[in-house]
């Protein structure tokens, strides 16, 4: 379970970031939130041109990749090695998964949905705890078997890994307020 200082650590740190990198948050999810659903369009632009057998959907989809990238540079400002890929996959993933809880809570099936939508919340989470800086990833190479993902407490130069999605989502909950105007 987070506790106060761990959030309060993670929230100093976001401000830091947002400050450094000269971030809206709020506006921020709200593209990020756009970008899912570019994302989805794409998507939906491939399968019609399979489908259809018509290539003026490539064009279309081509134009809205485009018009995807240029919008989540304006998220993601600084990124190394695949964190770009990480970064559209962990969106793309989050919003999946919200569309297949939403099907579950149509058939009534409110367990499953409250289950898919946390887990899609931890994708978001992950996302922004990723681009803001907060979240370490693992070394490939390392020798140690099942390293988990984790954040760096700089106040106390601790590694912390217990439960990383609960600090991650309490940090979307409070640094990430999209009713901020």
């Amino acid at each position: 379970m987070a506790n106060k200082r761990d959030i309060q650590t993670l929230l100093d740190k976001v401000e830091k970031v947002t400050v450094q990198k000269n971030l809206d948050l709020s506006s921020g999810e709200d593209l990020s939130i756009g970008v899912m659903n570019l994302i989805s369009i794409e998507e939906h632009l491939f399968y019609t041109s399979q489908k259809t057998k018509d290539r003026k959907y490539l064009d279309l989809l081509d134009e809205i990749r485009r018009m995807r990238t240029e919008l989540l540079k304006e998220i993601i400002k600084d990124y190394e090695g695949e964190v770009w890929c990480i970064s559209k996959h962990l969106l793309a993933a989050s919003m999946r998964v919200m569309e297949v809880g939403t099907k579950e809570l149509k058939k009534g099936n409110k367990d499953k949905a409250w289950g898919l939508f946390d887990k899609s919340y931890k994708l978001y989470s992950l996302f922004w705890g990723l681009n803001l800086g907060v979240v370490k990833i693992p070394n490939p190479n390392s020798k140690i078997q099942n390293e988990k993902v984790s954040y760096i407490d700089e106040k106390s130069e601790e590694k912390s890994t217990s439960s990383v999605f609960s600090k991650l989502g309490a940090l979307v909950q409070k640094a990430i307020d999209c009713c901020r105007e």
